[in-house]
């Protein structure tokens, strides 16, 4: 057989070969769409961790007023109350209602989720939609500025002139990057605890936070006179979302239940309720 020959009988060998492995079951790329959704009328069908049971995550410590008394399964706090609402939408009594504990950032890490939904005030990004799912938004976010009533920090411009603290990692965090140019570095803290402890001892001049958590830090420390003094601007639009493992079949009836409880004004009662009326807060310029 001649050189030419051999070479082109052993290149065709090869293709079929590289076809029939690609033919053959389980060698194909896979497609990792989402999954069909669930049958959310029929509690008993539904893909649960439990059966029977729908499991709900949260971090621990659970803080105020997004829980109360670190104990999120006795429907105090918004989120508490939130996540019975839902699993009331969803068809689940209260008492089918298991609490776990989940880091915050192992919440929307990649890999298997622990839980059937996480509640912890998670904020809604691409990057983080790339790795698992998000339902609807349940609460639209802003950041306020919080210090002590005596130190002038009215205008972006007078709070650029403190000292700001804030939690690492946070959108309070990249809400200070978009919106003040601080003339001193910001200090960076692991908790919204230490951050409080710090700004109450002087270290700081500010805080950075959430809305509902300055209202918590000020309400529990009366004798220091902390004034909430304005929203950032929003740069963009954010919202927190109930966190799912990534395709799950569950985000349509999680996304059911929420559309339910804004339509008939259950998820604006419970804001009212535990967070607040935030228009009275006035706007950063």
């Amino acid at each position: 057989m001649r050189h030419d020959e051999a070479v082109l009988r052993c290149l065709t060998q090869t293709a079929v070969l590289s076809l029939a492995l690609f033919a053959a079951p389980g060698c194909a790329p896979e497609d990792d769409g989402p999954a069909r959704p669930a049958d959310c009328g029929n509690t008993a069908a539904l893909p649960l961790r439990a059966p029977g049971k729908l499991t709900v995550a949260t971090d621990e410590p659970a803080y105020a007023p997004w829980f109360h008394g670190d104990d999120p399964s006795n429907g105090q706090g918004f989120e508490s109350a939130l996540t019975y609402a839902v699993a009331g939408e969803m068809g689940f009594a209260k008492e089918q209602v298991d609490w776990v504990r989940v880091p915050f950032t192992n919440a929307y890490a990649p890999g298997e989720k622990p839980f059937d939904f996480d509640v912890n005030e998670v904020s809604i990004t691409p990057e983080r939609r790339q790795v698992v799912d998000f339902s609807t938004g349940y609460y639209q976010v802003r950041q306020v500025v919080l210090g002590p009533s005596g130190v002038e920090q009215a205008t972006l411009a007078q709070l650029a002139q403190r000292s700001i603290g804030v939690v690492v990692g946070t959108t309070s965090s990249q809400a200070i990057d978009e919106s003040v140019t601080p003339r001193q570095p910001v200090a960076y803290f692991d908790t919204n605890d230490l951050a409080a402890q710090a700004l109450l001892a002087g270290q700081v001049d500010a805080l950075v936070v959430d809305l509902p958590t300055g209202l918590q830090i000020q309400s529990a420390n009366p004798a220091a006179q902390l004034t909430i003094f304005g929203k950032l601007p929003v740069v963009p639009r954010e919202e927190f979302g109930l966190v799912l493992g990534k395709n799950s079949p569950l985000t349509s009836c999680v996304d059911e239940a929420l559309g339910s409880l804004q339509q008939h004004g259950s998820l604006a009662g419970l804001e009212r309720r535990w967070l607040g009326d935030s228009a009275r807060i006035p706007e950063l310029a």
